[in-house]
């Protein structure tokens, strides 16, 4: 079971630190990922975090402002935002999944297990 939170709502230029904790002391062996449904918009792909050698993969929209990282003492990935935009204002989902590991099959593919979203709000 996974569980987003840490969204809230802040200003342009702002920053925000969503996590994304599981129950499963395996959830190391999993990939992670990061997407984002805005209104009317259909989901995004956001970040990832490939469970076989940790690499990371951002949208190019995010390059540079965000940053997602991985604690596995406590089972939680993170996603740092900083130089937060209106734009990035969205319903922000993680997901796992054992079996991606590339940048394309975890941009791309479909992710096993998903949490809850967590809003964001960005006001300009």
């Amino acid at each position: 079971q996974l569980q987003a939170f840490g969204g809230g709502s802040v200003q342009a230029g702002g920053s925000l630190r969503l996590s994304c904790a599981a129950s499963a002391r395996t959830f190391s062996m999993y990939s992670v990922g990061w997407f984002r449904q805005a209104p009317g918009n259909e989901r995004e792909f956001v970040a990832a975090i490939s469970r076989s050698d940790g690499s990371t993969y951002y949208a190019d929209s995010v390059k540079g402002r965000f940053t997602i990282s991985r604690d596995k003492a406590k089972n939680t990935v993170y996603l740092q935002m900083n130089s937060l935009e209106p734009e990035d204002t969205a319903v922000y989902y993680c997901a796992a999944d054992r079996t991606w590991t590339s940048s394309y099959t975890l941009r791309n593919e479909h992710y096993d297990y998903w949490g809850q979203g967590t809003l964001v709000t960005v006001s300009s």
